[in-house]
């Protein structure tokens, strides 16, 4: 679920709040803005984190860690890691 190069550093980024895409993009600027796209969605689909799209103009979207991206990362720190819930199968809702 966390595998690639860019989703920890995703992860990592968000853990401070609600990033815009261009700020994702200016955070880690070695990454594409495509590459970025999918492992957006990618970590979206497994229920990593939440994208808020506000209709107005300019388009704004935002981007969120979970409740369970946030337990994760305790869990993580204390040593039980992410993959125990995913094998579970209770990564999503």
């Amino acid at each position: 679920m966390i595998g690639g190069l860019w989703k920890p550093l995703i992860l990592f980024h968000l853990l401070g709040g609600k990033l815009r895409f261009m700020e994702l993009t200016q955070r880690i600027p070695s990454a594409t803005q495509r590459m970025l796209t999918l492992q957006l969605r990618e970590l979206e689909e497994d229920g990593v984190l939440v994208r808020h799209v506000y209709l107005q103009v300019p388009p704004k979207v935002e981007y969120e860690l979970t409740e369970f991206a946030y337990r994760r990362d305790r869990s993580h720190v204390e040593g039980e890691g992410w993959s125990g819930e995913a094998e579970k199968g209770r990564c999503r809702g």
